[in-house]
């Protein structure tokens, strides 16, 4: 795990408009990958395809799994890749058991602002203009190993680039059409006219609309073939 030490951002929304402060913790260099998913179904065979209960799982839970202990026949290219189409509840259990839990959205939009140089780079042109790349990517047939490209400052691996992840308070933030007039800066991104229209300026905070929309749009029992997790841990 890196260790990331205290620090301050500007969140893409804020009710009371301020800063947040994201006290020290450790965070997982990588994603979790297919390997250390099959060892904990392994061991927690209620959390096997044929076994978890829909209300903690829907249909396409580890769908691209051949079975409950096989990764098919691509087994040997996705071992060492993220791990996706797993519920919010299945990745909460498998935290539960490394005794590690989700990063909070604070502290991974934190983490997730440091380009290799600094910790904050959401000023950063090219920095932000790869997010805004890979976002409309369409995603590969079998995902990367994790690890594949340089760590940024906090010495934590694809942050962007590889997978959406989950974070523990993910439905914190709700975005729906009765809500728009209250969201401030969320309003001037929902319309496809506004986003493709943004500035410069206003790239950073599409990205990070992008990361608060999928949340908004997510429930605890979604399976999504390019959303998997990280964990974190408290300093003792």
């Amino acid at each position: 795990m890196a260790h990331i030490e205290r620090g301050t951002y500007m969140p893409f929304y804020s009710s009371s408009g301020d800063s947040v402060t994201v006290e020290p913790f450790f965070m997982d260099k990588y994603p979790v990958t297919n390997a250390d998913f099959l060892a904990f179904v392994k061991e927690n065979p209620e959390w096997r395809k044929s076994n978890v209960k829909s209300i903690f799982a829907e249909e396409g839970y580890l769908k691209h799994w051949q079975g409950d202990l096989n990764l098919g026949p691509k087994a040997e290219k996705i071992r060492s890749s993220p791990v996706t189409n797993v519920s919010w509840f299945a990745a909460r259990a498998y935290a539960k058991w490394k005794g590690k839990r989700l990063p909070t959205l604070d502290e991974w939009e934190y983490v997730a602002s440091a380009n290799q140089q600094k910790p904050l780079a959401s000023r950063d042109k090219e920095f932000v203009q790869k997010i805004l790349d890979w976002y409309s990517k369409p995603n590969p047939d079998t995902m990367p190993n994790v690890g594949q490209k340089k760590p940024n400052y906090h010495g934590v691996y694809d942050m962007h680039g590889l997978i959406w992840e989950w974070v523990q308070n993910f439905n914190t933030v709700f975005i729906s059409g009765a809500s728009r007039s209250d969201q401030g800066e969320l309003k001037q991104f929902y319309c496809a006219a506004g986003s493709s229209a943004a500035t410069d300026a206003d790239k950073e905070n599409y990205a990070a609309f992008l990361r608060y929309s999928l949340r908004g749009s997510l429930e605890a029992d979604f399976s999504v073939g390019n959303l998997g997790f990280r964990l974190a841990k408290d300093i003792e």
